[in-house]
């Protein structure tokens, strides 16, 4: 009976569909600036890349990084033997955590919640002119600190044994950093918010 009784149970849990434990997206969306940098910094556009390793059915580990360009509006200029050099902005944000999967339609469908720590770096980087000379950036500024996210998202399998995803990722940064002026904003700490929604591509092995 003991025997019988515990073949119930398993047959449910045979019956679920495999799944694939590694997992690579990739995206393209925007950041939204939020707290303290409203104002300084700008909505602006972005990608992403995150590994995932789906250690249960419902449960993942996340470490990603989300790439922003030019939220600091930054506009200046380096003089060179080449003439004017541009220097640019970058945003740098890079979660470490993990979600929540739920399964809809045999796996077909899969909702995610999830969050965990965060690390903020901004940095100003001078447009080379070739890849055969490097100029150095003195007056070039950075920022950096740490904080946390929280994340969302949903996804739809493109193939019946659904390695290949497609789907919408939402998530929201919050945290403090520190150093130099980077735009219009100052080089002291700061509170600063992101809401960074991505349209992503997920490769499943």
């Amino acid at each position: 009976m003991r025997l019988l009784f515990f073949l119930v149970l398993a047959l449910p849990l045979a019956a679920q569909p495999p799944y694939p434990k590694h997992n690579v997206s990739f995206g393209v969306g925007a950041g939204l600036p939020g707290a303290e940098l409203t104002g300084p910094f700008g909505n602006s556009a972005g990608v992403t890349v995150n590994y995932g390793y789906r250690w249960q059915r419902w449960l993942q580990a996340d470490l990603g990084l989300d790439t922003l360009f030019g939220a600091a509006r930054v506009r200046d200029f380096v003089p060179t033997e080449f003439g004017y050099l541009r220097i640019r902005d970058f945003q740098f944000l890079v979660p470490f955590g993990g979600r929540l999967v739920l399964p809809l339609q045999e796996g077909r469908t899969q909702l995610s919640f999830g969050g965990g720590g965060a690390y903020m770096r901004y940095s100003e980087r001078l447009r080379q002119p070739s890849s055969y000379y490097h100029f150095e950036c003195p007056d070039c500024q950075a920022r950096s600190g740490w904080g946390s996210y929280a994340l969302v998202g949903g996804s739809f399998a493109l193939d019946r044994y659904q390695r290949f995803r497609v789907g919408v990722t939402s998530k929201l940064y919050r945290g403090h950093t520190d150093g130099g002026r980077l735009g219009a904003l100052p080089g002291v700490e700061s509170l600063d918010r992101w809401i960074n929604l991505f349209a992503d591509f997920t490769i499943g092995f």
